[in-house]
């Protein structure tokens, strides 16, 4: 039976089976509980969106990808000498954030996304920290 995304998530296990979690308003505190607080678990979600994300993440333990699937936006990724602005505009196109580095997204329009993300570890900040 076909799954929905926007309601049920796909993880990717350690033994490299997906496992299907309903979404819930707990839904990332469960990913912890359930999950080993994600150690070596790979998050695969879709998010629609049309205004800047209002915080920057940064994934310590692996890269993630982000692939457009409708919209335009730019991603935004912090490095040491400056904010590199990558404009993701046709879908299909894609963006790999490195590990450790610090993200944000500022869409043009209403955009709907796709993400795998290694997510134990994840960190969520008003602006990313400076070294």
């Amino acid at each position: 039976m076909p799954q929905q995304i926007t309601k049920t998530r796909a993880i990717l296990n350690p033994e490299m089976a997906l496992v299907l979690k309903d979404i819930s308003d707990t839904f990332y505190q469960e990913l912890d509980e359930e999950f080993d607080s994600f150690k070596n678990h790979v998050l695969i979600s879709q998010f629609d969106f049309d205004d800047d994300w209002p915080t920057w993440e940064m994934h310590p333990k692996g890269d993630e990808l982000v692939l457009l699937l409708s919209g335009s936006t730019d991603m935004v990724l912090a490095h040491d000498e400056g904010e590199e602005v990558i404009k993701v505009s046709k879908p299909g196109e894609y963006v790999v954030v490195p590990r450790g580095v610090w993200h944000t997204a500022r869409p043009h329009q209403p955009t709907s996304m796709l993400f795998i993300t290694p997510g134990e570890g994840t960190l969520n900040e008003e602006k990313p920290p400076r070294p």
